[in-house]
């Protein structure tokens, strides 16, 4: 009785010290507001910028590592000249249309062979092996077929956001309980409200988790695109900075995409709530 009695005292005194730590921790001031947090993070990027501009030219020859005003410079000759513009535009334009084209196309062929097991079990073996292809390889033959313009960017950021959301979609479909398909079609449902009222409201957090995945892959591969072969976009201005030894413009043009794939996390992570109502389904 009275060793229980002790070792309830104990673990309730553990629990009210780390009761006590968290509360601690909590009434630090820049840990309990993102304001505080945004302040250290900025001195974070303060304090690197800093040691560049020192390390370079001092210790490191500037030609390999360039130095931050450098690349400041550079930055603003793009944007006075309009480069940054045009080129910003060109790499967004691929990454959206490949995109779009892409999750659509995983998407429909997801659900598609979700619900025919037989078909997709048919076809398992060729879709593995156009899967384990590297789609970088993919690049040169794209141009060939349709040049060095937007369409073959399209299509290169299009594949590798095709298989990111058409697994992840085919899972979903697959994860769909059988007893809520059967309760439908009991109650005299049809193969569309069986798709529309079970399938996607069940698969729908899976098709966002790829999408979320898919976001920052297609800006991968409408860079990857510019870079084999392009005369426009960040990922041209990149491979011709590094081709012509511009040091400061190649870490500007990767800035940029620093820049842009920072947002890109940023609008996923606000849009992920409108998948809340879906997964309480």
């Amino acid at each position: 009785m009275s060793s229980s009695m002790t070792g309830r005292s104990v673990s309730t005194a553990l629990r009210a010290s780390s009761g006590d730590a968290e509360d601690s921790l909590e009434s630090v001031p820049w840990s309990s507001t993102w304001q505080g947090i945004l302040v250290l993070r900025l001195g974070i990027v303060a304090v690197l910028v800093g040691l560049w501009e020192f390390v370079s030219g001092s210790l490191v020859d500037e030609f390999w590592i360039s130095s931050p005003s450098a690349v400041a410079g550079a930055l603003w000759t793009w944007i006075v000249d309009g480069t940054l513009g045009s080129n910003l535009l060109a790499t967004l334009v691929a990454m959206a249309s490949g995109l779009l084209l892409g999750a659509g196309a995983g998407i429909i062929i997801g659900i598609v062979l979700g619900l025919l097991p037989r078909v997709c079990k048919l076809l398992d073996p060729f879709i593995t092996a156009v899967y384990a292809l590297p789609k970088v390889a993919l690049a040169p033959l794209f141009i060939l077929w349709f040049g060095i313009g937007l369409a073959s960017k399209t299509l290169l950021t299009a594949v590798i956001v095709f298989f990111l959301v058409f697994y992840n979609t085919l899972s979903g479909v697959r994860s769909v309980e059988r007893d809520l398909v059967d309760v439908v079609r009991l109650m005299g449902g049809k193969q569309a409200d069986i798709l529309r009222r079970v399938v996607l409201p069940s698969s729908a957090i899976w098709i966002y988790t790829g999408l979320r995945i898919a976001v920052p892959y297609s800006l991968i591969g409408a860079v990857v695109g510019e870079i084999v072969a392009s005369n426009e976009g960040i990922g041209h201005l990149l491979a011709r900075a590094a081709g012509t030894f511009q040091t400061s413009q190649t870490f500007a043009a990767l800035f940029v995409l620093m820049v842009i794939g920072a947002l890109l996390n940023t609008v996923v992570d606000l849009t992920e709530g409108k998948t809340s109502r879906w997964r309480q389904l």
